[in-house]
């Protein structure tokens, strides 16, 4: 499980690009038959994929979690954007189709992922934080999770913003975790940037063709950078940074927060005039 320790604000901006992908940047966790993790410091999230083919997949407790098992201090959300799958948690089995989320919670001990169809796979998108309680476990189907719509096409950024694991739905101990869908000839997200330094933030963006790229903004407002990212890339955000992007197409992401504060609108907003 490889590791990474977040640079602070001040050490960011004197970061050349390839320190910053190095640090922010979690790739090459897809691998077809395998189930990659990857420990991030910021509120001591997991990152990962699990991509079943023709056998199940079981998750282990990586020997650096110091658990006897993985969910044994921590909960789980595990978002399908593949084909049908299915998860069987203790002994209990879920079809989770594409866009589908299911909810685990701390103290589930057995837990493996299955592919309906081998030649095109389930694709599970892993997150998970600590937990210091426990809650049982929720399947959210796409069209029952809370969605709104925010942005508008005149600024290029009406996008559907869809909320699984949330204080109004899928309860958890700390994780917070939906989607947002762009509209067709929108290309911007999370407009106006913000930071909130009660709890960091992950993406992950998907629905990216090959030759397509998202301009990922991040770092200090008064000292941003970017990162350019391809399908399936994953990046983290600490509570010092915004996060925000541009993209060549329409896409998709998943976002997921863990820390001190559930609450969805509780971030501190900056005006894109006073970015730097």
């Amino acid at each position: 499980m490889k590791k990474y320790l977040m640079p602070d604000s001040i050490r960011c901006s004197r970061m050349s690009t390839q320190e910053i992908r190095e640090s922010f940047l979690v790739d090459s966790l897809t691998a077809p038959g395998e189930i990659r993790l990857a420990w991030i410091e910021a509120d001591r999230a997991v990152v990962g994929w699990a991509i079943p083919a023709a056998q199940p997949l079981a998750l282990a407790a990586d020997s650096d979690l110091r658990s006897a098992y993985f969910l044994e201090r921590r909960e789980l959300g595990a978002l399908n954007i593949g084909g049908p799958g299915q998860i069987r948690a203790d002994g209990k089995t879920w079809d989770v189709q594409p866009l589908d989320c299911l909810y685990l919670g701390r103290g589930t001990k057995l837990v493996e992922f299955l592919s309906g169809d081998a030649v095109h796979p389930a694709e599970f998108y892993l997150l998970s934080y600590p937990a210091h309680c426990e809650h049982p476990p929720v399947l959210v189907r796409s069209k029952e999770a809370s969605s709104s719509e925010l942005g508008s096409r005149e600024t290029a950024n009406l996008r559907k913003v869809c909320r699984y694991i949330h204080l109004e739905g899928a309860r958890s101990c700390q994780l917070v975790m939906g989607v947002t869908h762009l509209a067709e000839g929108s290309v911007w997200n999370t407009m106006p940037p913000h930071t909130h330094l009660r709890r960091s933030e992950i993406y992950m963006y998907f629905h990216l063709n090959d030759a397509d790229r998202v301009f990922h903004l991040m770092g200090a407002p008064d000292e941003t950078r970017h990162l350019v990212l391809s399908n399936r890339d994953v990046v983290v955000s600490p509570g010092w940074s915004i996060h925000a992007g541009v993209g060549t197409c329409a896409y998709s992401f998943c976002w997921g927060m863990g820390g001190e504060n559930q609450d969805y609108a509780d971030m501190d907003p900056v005006a894109v005039s006073a970015l730097r």
